[in-house]
């Protein structure tokens, strides 16, 4: 495919301006020189329709949720309904400044208000700051306020931060970027924390767990009170990695079962926009006793009026400019109220049964070493492909790419190997699952009859296979253009 640039060609445009008047004055009668060009700037010149066939062609080229099924394990893409869309574009919404006063935003405070109330009761909490740009930075946000609870309670010694080692990447991060020492606690034969190893694990250091419930292996952590009791035995708190929250929304509280803060990815679980480095929305909801530290401006409610609160003498300050990203807040918003509490229960039971579905069905040829019993999520292994026929997970990956599909997440959780992460969300039907299943089925039998087209694929996309450590390296990124 030709570039905007390639595609130019002189004298052709789609912009007409009016010729000069008589009265008219020159640009340097309004800019200085320094800010003249000396020559017209590189811009393309095509038409109109050339460059609709352009932009067109681009779309067809990008993957996305709309255009096929995209089974990214542990990142949830799903599908975004587009009366989201509508309700967030609306004029009222779009078109309000940040710097309005609160008495003319008094819809958009409603609504921050009311969805912070919905976030609480959904994860039977007491509080929630919808400040948190990303789920990222809800973790640290929720450390930050573990942190300042025990600076409170004059227990500075308490430095470290246990995890489990099938948790998210961000997770040790977080920690680390709080100014915590990480712990990592052994997972058991079943794929759940160890318990005993926590034990050990345990001390008068320990400030606190980061836990993902149910945890990337798709499993429901089913000692998580106990867990939480030693934990809280020992004086730390609770902190829960919300990310899989699109398994249980409406049928399992974590407040209820011993967590003290968490943070949901409303990208994930109520489904809003994904990926593209934002815009993202990560809200925090934590139990009373930290709600005090929370950030800064709190939405208050008085007298069916509201406003926004900066006079907290406990908080740990602001983590995002004015309102945060209202739009991601509109459309989750819409996504609640459109489901209710009985559409939300639906849909975390649909995750379920899609998931054990495709798991069952392909099991046989792509192991899953912790059962095919799983939650919204299961990892499979390619490692029998890898020592039978000397195909790898990457191979399998690459070659979804022909059968038209986004690859799974593949090598994480570090606790399998050659990981398949799988998920397929709650918005795919059996029809979706049945190609994708069936693909993975032929692409075993490949493995075992045609091994060298699994190790040049995928052959029918744009790009070929690429040498990912030079990409990563040393990125191409634009195209040489004259002077």
């Amino acid at each position: 495919m030709k570039t905007i640039f390639e595609k130019s060609k002189s004298g052709r445009g789609t912009a007409y301006f009016p010729a000069a008047g008589p009265n008219d004055k020159p640009a340097s009668a309004y800019l200085p020189a320094k800010a003249l060009r000396a020559a017209p700037p590189l811009l393309p010149e095509v038409s109109e329709l050339e460059i609709v066939r352009h932009f067109t062609e681009l779309s067809h080229r990008t993957f996305s949720i709309d255009g096929n099924f995209y089974p990214l394990g542990s990142c949830t893409m799903k599908y975004n309904p587009k009366i989201n869309e509508k309700i967030a574009a609306m004029a009222g919404f779009a078109k309000l400044h940040p710097l309005q006063p609160a008495e003319t935003v008094q819809g958009l405070l409603e609504i921050m208000w009311t969805l912070e109330r919905m976030l609480a009761e959904i994860s039977g909490m007491d509080a929630v700051t919808l400040q948190p740009a990303a789920g990222a930075q809800g973790e640290l946000t929720g450390l930050l306020l573990i942190r300042s609870h025990h600076q409170e309670q004059k227990q500075d010694q308490r430095t470290e931060i246990l995890i489990p080692d099938s948790a998210h990447g961000t997770n040790p991060a977080t920690a680390t970027l709080s100014g915590y020492k990480t712990v990592s606690v052994k997972s058991d034969d079943r794929g759940g924390v160890d318990l005993e190893d926590l034990k050990k694990k345990l001390s008068d250091k320990t400030a606190g767990m980061m836990i993902t419930n149910p945890s990337t292996l798709g499993l429901f952590e089913e000692n998580i009170q106990a867990i939480a009791e030693l934990v809280h035995k020992a004086g730390g708190l609770m902190y829960m990695d919300g990310a899989n929250m699109n398994a249980i929304q409406g049928k399992a509280r974590p407040g209820d079962f011993g967590i003290d803060v968490m943070h949901f990815n409303l990208h994930k679980t109520f489904s809003t926009p994904h990926g593209g480095g934002g815009p993202g929305s990560g809200p925090v909801a934590c139990k009373s006793h930290l709600e005090p530290f929370l950030p800064v401006p709190r939405v208050v409610e008085a007298n069916g009026e509201y406003h926004l609160e900066y006079n907290r003498p406990k908080t740990i300050g602001a983590l995002h400019s004015f309102f945060g990203n209202f739009g991601i807040y509109l459309r989750a918003y819409t996504y609640i109220m459109r489901l209710g509490s009985d559409g939300i229960r639906r849909a975390s039971s649909t995750a379920i049964l899609n998931a054990n579905y495709l798991a069952a069905r392909i099991a046989k040829q792509y192991p899953i070493p912790y059962g095919t019993r799983c939650m919204h999520e299961f990892v499979a292994s390619g490692e029998a492909l890898k020592e039978k026929h000397g195909i790898r997970t990457l191979d399998v990956a690459k070659r979804l790419l022909d059968f038209g599909f986004y690859a799974p997440t593949v090598y994480f959780p570090l606790t399998v190997a050659e990981a398949l992460m799988v998920e397929p969300t709650e918005t795919e039907s059996r029809e979706t699952l049945d190609r994708f299943a069936d693909a993975l089925l032929e692409i075993a039998r490949e493995a075992a009859t045609a091994p060298d087209v699994l190790h040049e694929a995928p052959t029918k996309t744009p790009v070929r296979r690429l040498d990912e450590a030079t990409a990563n390296r040393s990125p191409v990124i634009t195209v040489p253009m004259d002077a």
